[in-house]
């Protein structure tokens, strides 16, 4: 399983319009992602109300993971969202 771990990027972190952009780019990654704080129970990364329940904080660690074949390039563009807490979907995803 290729996984990824990230420190959060937004300040407020995985909440609300954070949260709407991650869930956006995990569905168009276009294989099955799944995000845990460290530590914790994984939840589907495209499910908005999986990923507000986490409750993931600015700074605190994430893990994105995948067991689908092309998985790697997937979460490698997932963990650059996450880390830099960009509010724009990056043209690659």
């Amino acid at each position: 399983m290729a996984e990824r771990r990230v420190n959060v990027g937004w300040a407020e972190g995985l909440h609300a319009r954070p949260a709407s952009i991650f869930v956006r780019a995990a569905t168009a990654a276009g294989v099955p992602v799944t995000i845990a704080k460290a530590g914790g129970d994984p939840v589907n990364a495209a499910s908005m109300l999986a990923v507000l329940a986490l409750g993931a904080q600015g700074g605190e660690e994430v893990v994105l993971a995948s067991d689908a074949e092309g998985a790697d390039a997937a979460l490698d563009r997932l963990a650059k969202l996450v880390s830099e807490g960009l509010e724009e979907l990056p043209e690659t995803v």
